[in-house]
């Protein structure tokens, strides 16, 4: 298999189909080649990886563990780009109240749910949870700049949710944007070769493309 490959993790809990399109469609022109894959080794192999995740994180980390591709992931993590997408960042964290789960330890933190029982949005209707639709994504400058993987994507622009847990990094500089739902809350995270989102860019027309164009060519 050539290495210049993007492998999207297929360990039978991710929005494989939609994720792999968005991906694929990006990659057009540049050289690489995006596998859709349950092998530890075309994993190993790959130039950059993208862990895709839907449902609750308990099944999600079974279901990696019982897969054989965890330790291929952790590895990828440790030493190539690796974009989380939705639960696919909320196992990189240490851990989870969603059934009280441990994650993946790569990003300290844990993942709470929404607290919003009796709160009322500006038009007096209740906070619905899971949230699902679109929010306006604020980006997070650390050393006076904003993440790469955010070039070219307008502050404030909108992207796709749909969940009922968030995460809560323990140091700042490992949230790259945030966005309002009630209160703030970190939607985007990010530590060295790392980067993962909240909202389902592949769901997010211009700018969630943007973002996984911006991926494939990041140079962490």
């Amino acid at each position: 298999m050539s290495q210049r490959t993007v492998a999207v993790v297929d360990y039978g809990m991710g929005n494989l189909r939609s994720v792999s399109q968005a991906v694929m469609h990006v990659a057009q022109g540049s050289g690489l080649e995006v596998v859709v894959t349950s092998r530890p080794e075309e994993v190993r192999a790959a130039e950059r990886v993208v862990l895709p995740g839907q449902g609750a994180m308990r099944d999600c980390m079974r279901e990696l563990h019982d897969s054989g591709l965890k330790d291929a992931v952790l590895e990828a993590a440790a030493t190539k780009p690796l974009m989380g997408v939705c639960v696919g960042m909320q196992m990189l964290l240490d851990h989870s109240e969603e059934q009280d789960t441990p994650g993946l330890g790569l990003i300290p933190g844990r993942v709470i749910r929404f607290r919003l029982d009796g709160r009322l949005q500006p038009d007096g209707s209740r906070f619905k949870v899971p949230q699902m639709g679109w929010n306006r994504v604020r980006q997070l400058a650390h050393d006076g700049a904003v993440h790469p993987v955010w070039a070219g994507v307008p502050d404030g622009a909108w992207f796709y949710f749909v969940h009922s847990y968030h995460a809560c990094p323990a140091d700042a500089r490992h949230a790259a944007g945030e966005t309002d739902y009630g209160d703030a809350f970190t939607c985007a995270v990010a530590q060295d070769n790392i980067f993962a989102t909240q909202f389902h860019p592949e769901k997010s027309a211009d700018h969630g493309l943007a973002l996984y164009r911006n991926f494939l060519s990041w140079k962490p």
